[in-house]
């Protein structure tokens, strides 16, 4: 599979993430929405790493994804501060056990949610800019 269609299939699965996070939201699941958003970021930069050739990309942290970027992308660069958040959302929007006194229900409201979204939707944004179209 070349670098472009691998690029490809995961911004495909960024957007349907973010997409998930949209609708999560709508119904009140805020965690599960913060948790698409970073999924949704996390794919994203992965696909821009497809993009310009790489074999295998690894790790969950948007910041570091964005930060082995060679050359950077200044425009992902101006977004850290939204990955840094987004990666407080890695594990404890999904585990009972991931926040000291609360669930994820409890821990995670919609302020969380849209903060999780704008920043998500601002990392799709600029890597459709750095992936090819078929």
């Amino acid at each position: 599979m070349t670098g472009g269609v691998q690029a490809r299939r995961w911004l495909d699965a960024a957007v349907d993430d973010l997409r998930h996070a949209r609708h999560a939201e709508e119904g009140g699941f805020h965690a599960h929405a913060c948790f698409s958003s970073q999924q949704a970021a996390e794919k994203a930069v992965k696909a821009v790493h497809y993009a310009r050739g790489a074999r295998a990309v690894m790790g969950h942290s948007v910041r570091n994804l964005i930060e082995r970027l060679d050359p950077r992308i200044p425009e992902l660069d101006e977004l850290l501060d939204d990955a840094r958040e987004l990666d407080l959302n890695y594990i404890p929007t999904r585990y009972p056990n991931g926040l000291e006194d609360w669930t994820p229900s409890a821990g995670f409201g919609a302020r969380q949610a849209a903060r999780a979204i704008a920043g998500a939707s601002g990392i799709v944004t600029v890597a459709r800019r750095h992936v090819p179209a078929d």
